[in-house]
């Protein structure tokens, strides 16, 4: 046997197993994910509806979902793909400090909105060549 076939036939394998483990590790996680799932979750179907787990019956597998108030669905375990984290609000204090018209303190460098206008025009009637312009017209000039 050749040699060089037997290394080819190593890497598939190898390839194959690196690519099957992944996804097995994947599936695993996700399976660890849906048996934690408890009221109180806030959560994303693989459909894209958001809401609040309300109940699980741990025997069907299914869970119950409250998307607005007074509005629950009951779901396939299965069919959660996420737990939806709650947004994180900024601390004011943590910005750098700044005075009354929005600038930070001691930003010298930095220009007043006021010069950060610019003039666009309306229409494109502005924006033609004026009679003078030394512009190239096609021809040659030597």
């Amino acid at each position: 046997m050749d040699f060089s076939l037997i290394l080819i036939l190593a890497l598939a394998a190898g390839a194959m197993f690196l690519m099957t483990s992944r996804s097995r590790k994947a599936q695993k996680e996700a399976a660890a994910f849906r048996t934690n799932l408890a009221p109180g979750q806030e959560v994303m179907t693989g459909s894209g509806l958001f809401g609040t787990i309300v109940a699980v019956d741990e025997e069907k597998d299914i869970i119950t979902i409250e998307s607005t108030p007074g509005n629950q669905s009951r779901w396939l375990r299965a069919a959660i793909a996420k737990l939806v984290e709650p947004p994180v609000a900024e601390d004011p204090a943590e910005d750098d400090e700044s005075d009354e018209d929005g600038s930070v303190l001691g930003d010298t460098d930095r220009t007043s909105p006021v010069d950060d206008v610019l003039d666009v025009p309306d229409d494109l009637s502005g924006l033609t060549d004026k009679p003078g312009d030394k512009r190239d017209d096609g021809t040659d000039s030597k």
